[in-house]
Formats: structure tokens, C-alpha cells, sequence
């Protein structure tokens, strides 16, 4: 007993151990970059000199705005396009796919295996050179969307699939239109699981540089710019870039964290609707 005890302890601790090595390994770049951004010797910041000078400059850089601006659009766009999408689709694929679902399932699910840098270059060359439409914004979020559709549907079968529609018919038996019915009963149920495809979304097309490269041309966005200043180094302004955004994203999370710990928001599976369940 005492052997198998120590056993159990020694795994234990192996785990926390490898546990905490690999938050280590995801999170002190993260430190490290937040703190040279406030840091005056940003290149070697230990100790660091604090200062706000490097965040200043970043949000008085033009190029460093507006390439902030074109990624907030573009992630804003493209996470509502594959939010809609990808919600309508799930009501689909749960109400009326029938005994096709297994094939529709497949055919939205074929954009994870397709690479970002394929995905980006024929959707130039159908915009480009088939359709003649040249590269925008718009075209971006298009394609950024269609690289999110298939990680916001999972998201919302996850939440719809133990859903009661009963109560969208009981609605509309008494007198409720399917507008009504969605937006006064379905959607306030659901809508943990849009705020989750869309933040998903965001960050997706937000980060995302192969698909856009090929779209945006002489755009900026904040991957590629980071992506063109690697090339004559690391300036100080992209750590304070990184970390402004760094602290939008920990942000968010905490608030859907407190959200879920106090029960304002639920997610996913839900016990108590398995008895509703026919």
C-alpha cells in the first residue's frame, strides 16, 4: 500500500512538474516581451530600465496604427462572416441535414485540412484572375472567413447539439414568428456559443498572415508588418505592439472567465438538458 502510495505521489508530481514546464515554456516569451516593452535596454531588459517612451513612439508610428486598425477590420469582418455562417449551417446540418449529415459534415469540414498558404493563393487567383477582382479588405475577410467557418461550426454544434428545440416550437405555437422565435428564445440561449465562435474567429483571421499576404498586396496589417520589420530586425515598437494586444487578449479571457465562474455564462453541454432530450 505504501509502495503503490508513493507511486501515485511520484506521477502526481511528474505531471504538475511537466505541467509547469510547459506553462513556463508557452508564457516567459510573453513576460519577456512585456517587459521590454516598458524597458529602456529592451534588447537584454535585466534589470529593466522602465520607461513609456517605446509605447508612445508605437502609438505615434502611423504605420503602426494603421496596420492595428486593418487587423481589427479584418478579424471583425471575417468573425462575423463565419459566425453567421457557421450558425446557420449547424441549424442545418441539426434540423434538416437528414441522412446526409455525415456528407455536409465532411464538405464543412474540408477547410482544416487544406494549408493557410493554398488557401491564400487560390483565392487570389480565383479573385485575381477568374473573377477580376483585385485584393481588398473585403476579399481578405472572404477568405479569412472560410479558414474560420470550419472552427466556428464545431464551436456551435458543440452548443446547439444538446439544444431542446421544443422550445422554438412551443414559441411559435403560440403565436411567435421565426424572427420572434430566434431572437427572444434561441438566441438567448445560444449566444455563449456565437461570443465563443466569434472571439475564435477574431483571433484566427486577427493573427492570420499566409491567407492575407496573398489578398491584401501592399496593405498593411499587423502580421505582415511584423513579418517585413523581422527582416531589418527587431524594433522596440513591435514588443509594445505585442503587448497591447497580448493584454486585449488576457483581457477578454478573464471576463469570460469570471463570466463562467459566476454563472452568467454556460458553456457546451448542459446536464440538465438530458432529460429534455428525445
Amino acid at each position: 500500500m505504501t509502495i503503490s502510495r508513493l507511486k501515485r505521489k511520484a506521477t502526481k508530481g511528474l505531471l504538475l512538474l511537466v505541467l509547469a514546464l510547459t506553462y513556463v515554456f508557452l508564457f516567459l516569451p510573453l513576460v519577456h516581451i512585456g517587459i521590454a516593452a516598458f524597458a529602456r535596454n529592451f534588447t537584454y531588459p535585466y534589470p529593466p530600465l522602465w520607461t513609456l517612451e517605446t509605447v508612445a513612439n508605437m502609438f505615434a508610428n502611423n504605420l503602426y496604427r494603421t496596420s492595428l486598425l486593418n487587423s481589427f477590420i479584418l478579424g471583425l469582418g471575417s468573425a462575423v462572416i463565419a459566425t453567421v455562417f457557421s450558425t446557420i449551417a449547424t441549424f442545418g446540418l441539426l434540423r434538416y441535414a437528414g441522412r446526409h449529415v455525415a456528407k455536409f459534415v465532411l464538405l464543412f469540414m474540408a477547410p482544416l485540412f487544406v494549408a493557410e498558404v493554398l488557401l491564400g493563393i487560390s483565392s487570389s487567383i480565383l479573385g485575381g484572375f477568374f473573377l477580376q477582382i483585385p485584393g481588398n479588405l473585403i476579399s481578405a475577410m472572404l477568405a479569412n472567413s472560410i479558414h474560420c467557418f470550419s472552427f466556428a461550426l464545431l464551436i456551435m454544434a458543440t452548443q446547439l447539439y444538446r439544444y431542446d428545440w421544443r422550445l422554438d416550437e412551443a414559441a411559435m405555437v403560440f403565436g411567435a414568428s421565426p424572427a420572434q422565435t430566434f431572437f427572444e428564445v434561441t438566441l438567448p440561449l445560444i449566444w455563449p456559443g456565437l461570443l465563443s465562435a466569434f472571439i475564435i474567429s477574431l483571433i484566427l483571421s486577427f493573427n492570420n498572415l499566409e491567407i492575407s499576404f496573398y489578398l491584401l498586396g501592399a496593405t498593411p496589417t499587423l502580421p505582415s508588418m511584423a513579418w517585413g520589420a523581422l527582416r531589418h530586425g527587431i524594433k522596440p515598437e513591435l514588443y509594445a505592439l505585442a503587448t497591447v494586444v497580448n493584454i486585449v487578449v488576457f483581457v477578454i479571457l478573464a471576463v469570460i472567465f469570471v463570466l463562467m465562474k459566476t454563472g452568467s455564462v454556460k458553456f457546451g453541454y448542459r446536464p440538465e438538458r438530458e432529460s429534455s432530450i428525445v
